[in-house]
């Protein structure tokens, strides 16, 4: 009788054990396949990431192409011109180039390349032109018409809180005024 409990309780163990580690692979097996899980996610997220790059520097691409022929050939610039008539032709050229200035470091900060911090210090740089001002407020109506929740009417935004420390500054040293706000 104690043989077979002792038989009975061997087996048992055996049992136990084989339970025990089919529970370990399958528990392993189930990890691995979640680990494969996250990196084809991460994956498709850098994918996508990519193409949204690619996307906007296509986009940077045909916004300055369209500019240039705008600034080029004024009869195509009245295509898109939304400014006011009583601006003179040239004015409103200048007004093209100092646009793809802006939109230009704008698609920079979009893709990545810049951060907010790096924006605004550039910003702060460009904005130090009176045409590229003049622009700015002749361009506000434009402006108007931006979702408020766009990245577009938040640096817009930005921009304006910048003009407006530059202009209220007590010194030259135009490279130290305003504060960029946080990403």
């Amino acid at each position: 009788m104690a043989t077979q409990k002792n038989t009975a309780g061997r087996v048992g163990s055996i049992a136990a054990g084989l339970m025990l580690a089919t529970a370990t692979l399958t528990l392993a097996a189930r990890q691995r396949r979640l680990e494969e899980a996250r990196l084809h996610v991460k994956r498709l997220e850098l994918e996508e990431l990519n193409s949204r790059r690619t996307a906007l520097a296509h986009q940077q691409r045909m916004h300055w192409e369209l500019l240039s022929m705008a600034i080029a050939d004024p009869s195509l610039g009245s295509v898109i011109d939304t400014y006011d008539k009583n601006i003179p032709a040239e004015k409103r050229r200048q007004f093209f180039y100092a646009n793809a200035w802006y939109v230009n470091l704008f698609h920079l900060y979009r893709s990545g390349i810049l951060d907010q911090e790096e924006l605004f210090g550039r910003l702060r740089e460009i904005f130090q032109s009176p045409l590229l001002r003049e622009y700015w407020e002749a361009s506000k109506g434009q402006r108007a018409t931006l979702k408020e929740s766009s990245d577009e009417a938040r640096i817009g935004l930005m921009v304006d809180g910048l003009i407006k420390d530059l202009d209220e500054a007590d010194t030259d040293e135009w490279w130290v005024v305003g504060n960029p706000p946080p990403d």
